[in-house]
């Protein structure tokens, strides 16, 4: 196995990294209830989704 010669710099390192962040979810407001919900999913509070109902609400 190859080993380095030389040591990286921390900005070496450091720019290798950058996409390796978390990103926050995205958060989209239900247009029945209000609530929060993920985008493209069916809302967990009201069972909604592009206007229809498709799950029996939680009660």
């Amino acid at each position: 196995m190859p080993l380095p010669k030389h040591r990286h710099s921390r900005q070496r390192r450091d720019k290798r990294r950058t996409h390796d962040k978390i990103t926050a979810p995205k958060v989209v407001f239900c247009p029945q209830c209000k609530e929060a919900k993920m985008p493209h999913r069916i809302c967990p509070n009201c069972g909604t989704y592009k206007g229809r109902s498709v799950i029996e609400a939680k009660e």
